[in-house]
């Protein structure tokens, strides 16, 4: 198998242990400076240049994006999955995870536990929005920062309006979150591959140092995660459409909840501290997706004339509630239940005497006609009645000019 490491730096450490374990699977691994593509877009046929000359064909791409070149580095990435290589990351899914309120908000429309977060630009909405997230202290946020940088603590009211000026006068976009104190100078690490954990740590600040991060001085301790953080991870990866990340979580009062994932996360860390050999399990999972893909079956949007594949819910109230699988008319219907998703949890190809409760999720093939009476309209949250009518905002000259 031929296998391409996307990396700036063929002596960091992660670049370095990942070029082993390739080799030491017997594979023909090349590192190559993402910055040294150039990207040729012709008609039926994209293709890749490397230092000037036309790209071997590879079996898989591992890229190690760096912050500063995300938007060249996920334009190639793209460029490999037009070319049908598989890649252990995806443009998108990099996109997604690099800034941090993208994610945040693609996280809370799947209902996955993270602090109360808010975004603001207007003066006037900063004191309502510390409010919201319940009060000082608070953590601020430099929407792109990474490695601790660009992240604050303000312990009261009155200093974090001042950092929050001093930042937006510098045009940073910054995020206000809710201070988790029983979780203050720790986190934990959970670093994803495939649809397993295959390795944790609990990073612990020092000092009066609030940052866990190792590049921060943080000390780190292998740590077994409890069911439910596991579970947070796995999901929270997926829903990010990543398939190699690092999941950074609080230990909050509630459960986990999610801080970051990152797409290119180190390995020297996890490594030194778990002793396990997190590269290999890297290598081992992209062979293995080389050797028999996975298949999504929801992008077969229809497979032969009539059938194809969708989501049916079972609300509360339901004549499914209650019932073995067995017991209910699918099967009648023509249709076969994929995939039952019931709360954090996804049970592939579920026995028939799953008894199905309210809210489950049913991912079935077969008859589209049969499906469409069963898929209920999508619905809007309830919000809270309008006061009073908000006044018309006057179009300054600068405001328009910035339109677009």
């Amino acid at each position: 198998m031929r296998l391409a490491i996307l990396s700036r730096s063929l002596k960091a450490y992660s670049t370095r242990r990942l070029k082993e374990a390739a080799l030491d699977r017997g594979m023909d691994v090349k590192v190559l400076d993402t910055l040294k593509f150039a990207i040729d877009l012709k008609r039926g046929a994209p293709d890749l240049y490397f230092r000037q000359k036309q790209l071997r064909s590879y079996d898989a791409v591992l890229p190690r994006i760096g912050a500063s070149i995300t938007y060249y580095g996920t334009a190639v990435v793209r460029q490999f999955q037009e070319m049908d290589v598989f890649c252990a990351n995806t443009a998108h899914g990099i996109a997604n995870s690099r800034d941090k309120l993208r994610s945040l908000q693609i996280l809370a429309r799947h209902h996955i536990g993270i602090p109360e977060t808010t975004f603001v630009r207007d003066k006037k909405d900063v004191l309502p929005a510390i409010e919201r997230v319940g009060g000082a202290p608070v953590i601020i946020k430099l929407i792109e920062g990474t490695q601790g940088i660009g992240v604050l603590l303000a312990e009261t009211v009155k200093t974090a309006e001042s950092i929050i000026e001093l930042l937006q006068s510098q045009k940073q976009n910054i995020l206000i979150q809710k201070f988790v104190a029983e979780s203050r100078g720790k986190d934990i690490r959970a670093f994803v591959v495939g649809d397993r954990v295959v390795a944790s740590m609990r990073r612990v600040a020092q000092g009066q140092e609030f940052r866990s991060n190792v590049h921060r001085g943080g000390i780190a301790e292998p740590v077994d995660l409890p069911e439910d953080y596991v579970e947070a991870a796995i999901r929270a990866t997926q829903i990010m459409g990543l398939r190699v990340a690092g999941v950074d979580m609080l230990e909050s009062a509630t459960g986990p909840q999610i801080m970051e994932i990152n797409s290119s996360p180190g390995l020297e860390g996890i490594e030194t501290c778990t002793q396990l050999d997190v590269a290999g399990a890297i290598i081992d999972y992209i062979a293995a997706q080389v050797d028999f893909p996975e298949i999504d079956v929801r992008q077969r949007l229809t497979v032969s004339k009539g059938y194809g594949v969708s989501e049916i819910y079972v609300p509360e109230g339901s004549e499914y509630v209650g019932k073995q699988l067995s017991d209910t008319d699918l099967s009648e219907k023509d249709l076969n239940v994929l995939t039952l998703y019931r709360g954090h949890k996804v049970i592939p190809n579920p026995k028939m005497s799953r008894v199905l409760e309210p809210d489950d999720k049913l991912l079935c093939f077969g008859k589209l006609e049969a499906m469409k009476g069963m898929i209920p309209a999508k619905t809007r949250r309830r919000r809270r009645p309008v006061v009073q009518d908000l006044p018309d905002t006057p179009v300054t000259q600068t405001e328009t000019s910035e339109d677009g």
